[in-house]
């Protein structure tokens, strides 16, 4: 499998899906709970962000030089910032619980699941000890999931 097309064609579509909710008026929180989530999930992908550093941004899944990175955030969750959207994602349609808006919540959902699994794919080629990082770290939920 062609891991790269598939995660651009990924990313393109979740994105599509998180502007659809932003058109409906679904994406952001509507009360102090779906508000704070939604604070506390863009201050995990700052974290994220700061401790991986600006040395890529990829529309498609490509692991860059430079090692493994499994401090900060990364110590917990494997996509700290993919989590960051799904946390951001399911708690405005927390707020906004609509039948119209579940369709996209699950596709961005499941197109984000797409894109950790090409770069976990392209990962494990690039540095041999990210197998055992992933036996011992959660894809998005600290200690669950």
């Amino acid at each position: 499998m062609n891991w790269k097309p598939l995660s651009v064609l990924a990313f393109v579509g979740a994105v599509v899906c998180l502007v659809w909710l932003a058109y409906r008026h679904a994406l952001f929180g509507a009360g102090p709970v779906t508000i704070s989530l939604q604070v506390a999930a863009v201050l995990l992908m700052v974290w994220a962000r700061l401790t991986f550093g600006m040395r890529s941004f990829h529309a498609s899944a490509n692991p860059t030089a430079g090692g493994l990175v499994t401090r900060g955030p990364y110590r917990f969750i494997r996509h700290p910032i993919y989590a960051a959207v799904l946390y951001f994602t399911w708690a405005g349609y927390a707020a906004h619980p609509a039948l119209g808006n579940l369709p996209a919540a699950l596709l961005a959902s499941a197109l984000l699941g797409v894109r950790m699994m090409a770069e976990e794919h392209l990962l494990k080629g690039m540095y041999p000890e990210y197998t055992g990082y992933a036996r011992r770290t959660r894809r998005v939920v600290p200690f669950l999931l």
